[in-house]
Order: structure tokens, then sequence, then C-alpha cells
């Protein structure tokens, strides 16, 4: 690690806990089988951050659109979405939110492209998974498939949220 990541990582520390919006975007999921969803919000609580907006959303613009308004206007400063980066028809979570974001970070979705080759190879090229920031928030999307999900929080999510939080508002 370099010194100056080393010093923002400390300074970011003092932030305390991060408050998060977890949205699944699905046509069939229900908040007794939201595996995803329900895999970040213990996985964000257990890390001692606060899930402050939890919804499951159909796969269609305007409650995605009214999804990404209500974590924006949420204490959230970390907004998270599962689900619809796909190519097929119905994926539209990618498309909504990629044109929302005011700067992108296109290292989030080609690494997660990367460790995904790992586990499923060539396959991984078809996820649009993305990340940038709207404001003062951070905003993130990933495949709504558990593996992934958890692939994204334990290996980019986790590590970096704090200081993501911290970055965006300094």
């Amino acid at each position: 690690m370099s010194e100056s990541t080393d010093q923002h990582r400390a300074a970011a520390a003092e932030l305390g806990p991060i408050p998060v919006a977890v949205i699944t975007v699905s046509d069939t999921r229900t908040e007794a089988d939201d595996r995803s969803g329900g895999f970040l919000r213990e996985a964000i609580t257990a890390a001692g951050h606060e899930v402050v907006l939890y919804r499951i959303v159909p796969d269609e613009p305007y409650p995605i659109t009214q999804a990404l308004t209500a974590a924006l206007q949420s204490p959230a400063r970390v907004a998270l979405f599962n689900g619809g980066t796909g190519i097929a028809r119905r994926d539209r979570t990618y498309d909504l939110i990629a044109s929302s974001l005011r700067r992108e970070l296109p290292g989030f979705g080609e690494l997660f492209r990367m460790l995904s080759w790992e586990e499923v190879g060539a396959a991984a090229m078809l996820s649009r998974a993305t990340a940038g920031t709207i404001d003062d928030t951070f905003v993130a999307c990933m495949p709504g498939s558990t593996n992934a999900v958890q692939l994204a929080w334990e290996k980019l999510l986790a590590p970096e949220l704090q200081h993501l939080a911290w970055e965006i508002t300094r």
C-alpha cells in the first residue's frame, strides 16, 4: 500500500459507520427470498455500517429511478443496486444508473469482471457492473446473483467503503 492510501484510509475510518441504501432490482424477488439483498444487509451491518434504506423494485424504468431518487434523498452515502445489469431486454438497471452518474468509476466494473472471470470464465463479459458518484453519494450496480453480490462486497466494496464515502466529500 502507498503511504497516501494508508493516510486516506485512516482519515476515512474516522467517519464511523457509513449509511447505505440497498436496492434489489427484480421482477420475481420478495423480501422473503431476496438472498442477494439479504446478504448485503447482513454484511453491511456485520461490518459496522447501517442500512438506512432497503427496497425491492421491478426491472422497470420508473421504479428504478424512484429507488435511486429515494436513495439520494436518504441519509445514505452509498447506494448499492443488485440485479438488472445483464444484457437481457429486461435488464435496465445499468442503463438508468449509468446515465445518471456524474463521475464514473470504470475500475469497479473492470475489477468486478476480472474477478468474475475466475469464477464464471468468459461469461463475465455479460456483466455491466458499474459504479460512480451522483452528488455526494457513491452508487454501485452489480448483478443480482448472490455469488456476484458476495464477490462485489467482499473483494471491492467492503475493503473500500469508508474510503469511498470519505473521498466523495473531501
